[in-house]
């Protein structure tokens, strides 16, 4: 295929996820000419999976974020439905912010905010491969064939490398919800010797909130006392929507323990090593046996639909054996699956290769963030876009990274 060069930035990040949208800002605000590249605009700050920002360890990240001028807490201070602060029985230094989403919105209100952003430019295009000249970056593929050069690149590719969804005996290659996978950059990351390793995560399925009995289940009210995340926000009044508790039984781990040859994770399909903080529900009902009951949040999506996240609950089991076990508890009897749950694998970069910094230790000017080198979570992810912007911005300065 042809090439053909069609502009030059400063910087260009690969993905426009919470990684790649702290990278992005941060690269624009400090005066550099961004191209932010997404495989599908769709993706924009997507919440692929619980529709929060914050909690326990998380919630902390997002201040920070935002004291150091990233726009996370922000844009939730725009989006949120419900505000909570955990561990308020517990000392202040383990109070954690955790507000619900309206997930339509957060993306929404954070591809405005890129849209507008001076020196930032916001595109769709698969970045198919990189631009190494004497082990330096020098610019992006597509694979259309366009070539956009750049000093600097940022990778912030999330769960897209190479990713594969697992529901049951069920394989496919697709990224999250529903988007396309990226398979070239992945193999050409790899043609160049990078450290790839095979990770993996999952979702619970989402629900239609009208088929669940509430009465069966414990109201989880918002804080009256609403916090903002953002310390530009001195105060916030909304309508907040309730969560909603409900737990597992004895029968909803029988229904899983007959099944567990049927799931992706104990079937061998699964190549991928999982966060420990984040297991599925058949590996918490194997796992932690002597257990009667696990607890469950009926978590509302959004305003604008009626679909709801059951928190608690991810799993790789075929959707056949979805139903039967979600409709074992308490409230979701009658419950109409409208996305079932999968499991996630794909592909994160070895962070050994990494610098303090965040920039490759091989490739000179070529930075890595979010999800790419291995953790979880978007509050993780965003923190370490806004590094490597920073950081990225400050070695094309010639200034001390921060």
């Amino acid at each position: 295929m042809k090439h053909f060069v069609l502009d030059e930035y400063d910087i260009i990040v690969i993905g426009a996820g919470h990684a790649g949208c702290e990278a992005g800002l941060a690269s624009a605000r400090m005066g550099k000419k961004t191209l932010m590249l997404s495989i599908n605009l769709e993706a924009v700050a997507m919440l692929a999976c619980n529709p929060s920002i914050g909690g326990t360890g998380k919630g902390h990240l997002v201040r920070e974020i935002d004291a150091l001028g990233g726009e996370m807490g922000i844009n939730i201070d725009k989006a949120f439905i419900q505000s909570r602060m955990l561990n308020t029985a517990k000392g202040p230094a383990v109070h954690s912010l955790r507000t619900q989403a309206d997930k339509v919105k957060y993306h929404l209100e954070m591809k405005k905010t890129l849209e507008s952003q001076e020196n930032l430019e916001l595109k769709q295009g698969e970045v198919v491969d990189l631009i190494i000249d004497k082990n330096k970056v020098k610019g992006v593929i597509l694979k259309t064939g366009a070539v956009y050069r750049a000093d600097a690149v940022i990778l912030a590719t999330g769960t897209f490398l190479r990713s594969k969804i697992f529901i049951g005996e069920c394989t496919f290659e697709s990224g999250p919800n529903g988007l396309s996978p990226s398979i070239e950059l992945a193999n050409n990351l790899k043609r160049y010797g990078f450290d790839l390793r095979r990770f993996k995560t999952g979702t619970p399925a989402r629900a239609l909130g009208t088929t669940l009995n509430y009465n069966k289940m414990i109201k989880q009210p918002g804080d009256e006392n609403i916090v903002p995340f953002s310390f530009m926000n001195d105060e916030i009044q909304i309508d907040q929507v309730p969560c909603w508790l409900t737990y597992t039984n004895e029968e909803t781990h029988k229904v899983i323990r007959e099944n567990f040859s049927r799931s992706a994770l104990f079937g061998g399909q699964i190549e991928g090593i999982g966060a420990r903080y984040c297991p599925s529900i058949e590996d918490k009902v194997k796992r932690f046996a002597d257990k009667d009951r696990h607890q469950i949040f009926i978590e509302p999506e959004g305003l604008s639909t009626d679909e709801v996240y059951i928190q608690g609950m991810s799993t790789s089991m075929p959707e056949d054996v979805q139903i039967e076990f979600y409709r074992t508890i308490p409230g979701l009897e009658n419950l109409k699956i409208v996305r079932p749950a999968y499991a996630i694998e794909y592909d994160c970069i070895n962070p050994l290769e990494l610098k303090v910094t965040l920039e490759h230790k091989k490739i000179e000017n070529l930075y890595c963030a979010g999800q790419f080198n291995g953790s979880s979570g978007y509050e993780e992810a965003a923190a370490q876009g806004l590094i490597a912007g920073m950081n990225a911005v400050l070695k094309l300065n010639g200034k001390e990274p921060f």
